[in-house]
């Protein structure tokens, strides 16, 4: 072990180790239908400083609504948190074309908001995508994007005035936390995964913040495959993080 990880992992034994009492082993269905029962272990958070969650982050924790959690299934562990260090990535030919075909795309930073415009977007793009699916616009808004854990914004991406797609971002001096990302099913030609990450390491750079951390990845998994694509990235593997180049 080298110092800096001894270092981390003290923070983690004096910050957050001491927070364990709280959590809790939740089992449900795996969220990425892969077949097996998932494992949630979490806790719900008033409030947590930026130095708590950038812990948080740090050892593999994501956050639903004012829970942070991470996985702990028995017989998986396909879930790789995924993040990019700003001022590393190289943007490959195909994220370079995506940039530019994307020039009539207006960025909007704003508060979190549970507009009918986003929760009509949202409703469309869950449908389109989970169509077997429970989950309202609603219910994903007030159980997994409202918060008062953490300073939470949206960017909201245009076409000619028209609502393209919206991220739903954490944020501190030293980190960007993806939460989730909808967007138009009409515009999937826009490749606009792509476009959200490209405009999100754009914010970080303008920023001056050093981390964009993506939430998981699961190798071979269709709906996360562009996520790996953006290099080098760093992977969590066994409690370290990890460059791929």
């Amino acid at each position: 072990m080298t110092g800096r990880e001894g270092t981390d992992q003290q923070q983690w034994r004096e910050g957050i180790g001491r927070l364990e009492r709280f959590f809790i082993l939740t089992a449900a269905e795996c969220p990425y239908a892969m077949g097996k029962k998932a494992v949630y272990h979490q806790a719900a958070f008033s409030r947590l400083n930026d130095e708590t969650m950038a812990l948080f982050l740090e050892h593999g924790y994501r956050r639903n609504g004012n829970c942070m959690y991470n996985m702990r299934c028995p017989d998986c562990s396909l879930c790789v948190p995924i993040r990019l260090r700003t001022g590393r990535l190289q943007p490959n030919r195909n994220q370079r074309r995506v940039w530019k075909k994307n020039q009539d795309v207006e960025v909007e930073i704003a508060p979190l908001t549970m507009s009918q415009e986003n929760l009509t977007l949202l409703q469309r793009f869950l449908f389109t995508r989970f169509p077997e699916g429970q989950s309202s616009a609603e219910s994903y808004y007030g159980g997994f994007f409202i918060t008062s854990t953490s300073r939470c914004f949206e960017v909201r991406y245009r076409v000619e005035g028209r609502l393209l797609g919206v991220a739903i971002v954490d944020a501190a001096p030293l980190w960007l936390n993806a939460i989730y990302f909808f967007f138009d099913p009409d515009q999937g030609w826009r490749s606009p995964g792509t476009l959200n990450i490209l405009t999100l390491h754009h914010i970080c750079t303008a920023q001056k913040i050093p981390l964009l951390y993506l939430g998981y990845w699961i190798d071979g998994h269709a709906g996360m495959g562009y996520k790996n694509v953006f290099r080098p990235h760093e992977l969590l593997i066994n409690g370290v993080w990890q460059e791929k180049v």
